[in-house]
C-alpha cells in the first residue's frame, strides 16, 4: 500500500475520532476492515514512534538535555504518542494483540511500543493483555521484559532486566536505571531472550562494571523512591 493512502486513511481515522469527541454520545470510530490494512497502518506508525526518537541524540549532543530545543521535541513527540495511542486502543478493544502472523512482526512489535511509550496507567492497563499475548504467542517476552521493567519503575520499584536507561539531569552521565540483584541480570535477562547486559548498554557506549554499579546503586535508588513521593 502506498505511503499516500496510509496517511490519508490515518487522517480520516483521527478527524472521525476528534468530531466523535464533540458529540454527546461518544461512538468509536470504525477501524480498517481487514488485518492487511490494520498491519500497514500499523508499520507507518512505527516508522514515526522510531523517527522523532532518533532525533534525540543528535538534539541532545547540540543543544543539551535542558533546551528549550529538547523541550520542543519531545513535546512533538508526546504529541505524536497520544495521537498513535488513539488507534492502538481501538485496534487491541476490538480485535485483542493481534499476532505477528495475522498483521506482520513490525505491525506486531508497534503495539507494544504505542504502549510502552504511553503513561503509566495506560501501560498498566495493557500489562496483563501483553503477558496472556507472551503465552499464546502472540508477542514477544523480549519486548514484555521492557514493559516489566518500565511499569516497577513507574511504581517506584527496582527493575529485573536492566532494559531502561536513565540520564542524570546534573551530569548528564546515563546509567542503568536502579536494578535488583545485579549480579545476576544477564541470567534472568536469557531467560526471556534478552542478550547479556554489556551488550545491551554498550549501545549508550556504557561499560557493565556490577562493583562499581552496587556502589552508586544506593544514590540511584534514593532518587528513585524521591520522585514517587
Amino acid at each position: 500500500m502506498k505511503i499516500q493512502t496510509l496517511i490519508i486513511l490515518l487522517v480520516i481515522f483521527l478527524c472521525n475520532c476528534k468530531q466523535n469527541e464533540n458529540k454527546d454520545t461518544y461512538s468509536k470510530p470504525e477501524l480498517p476492515p481487514d488485518f492487511a490494512t490494520i498491519g500497514a497502518l500499523l508499520d507507518s506508525i512505527h516508522v514515526e514512534d522510531q523517527k522523532y526518537r532518533g532525533e534525540t541524540d543528535s538534539i541532545y549532543q547540540e543543544f543539551g538535555w535542558d533546551s528549550e530545543e529538547m523541550r520542543n521535541h519531545w513535546k512533538k513527540i508526546s504529541k505524536a504518542d497520544s495521537s498513535n495511542l488513539v488507534i492502538i486502543e481501538q485496534i487491541l478493544e476490538k480485535h485483542g494483540w493481534l499476532s505477528p502472523e495475522e498483521i506482520g512482526s513490525k505491525a506486531n512489535s508497534t503495539l507494544f511500543l504505542v504502549i510502552q511509550h504511553s503513561n503509566q496507567e495506560t501501560q498498566e492497563k495493557y500489562l496483563p493483555m501483553m503477558k496472556q499475548a507472551v503465552k499464546e504467542g502472540k508477542a514477544n517476552s523480549r519486548s514484555l521484559a521492557l514493559l516489566e521493567d518500565r511499569v516497577g519503575l513507574g511504581k517506584g520499584e527496582l527493575q529485573v532486566y536492566g532494559s531502561q536507561i536513565g540520564t542524570d539531569q546534573e551530569t548528564g552521565e546515563r546509567y542503568v536505571l536502579p536494578l535488583i540483584d545485579p549480579e545476576n541480570v544477564n541470567e534472568r535477562r536469557a531467560k526471556v531472550g534478552l542478550g547479556s547486559i554489556e551488550d545491551y548498554i554498550s549501545r549508550w557506549n556504557l561499560e557493565w562494571d556490577v562493583e562499581e554499579y552496587k556502589k552508586k546503586l544506593p544514590k540511584w535508588i534514593e532518587k528513585l523512591k524521591s520522585q514517587k513521593r
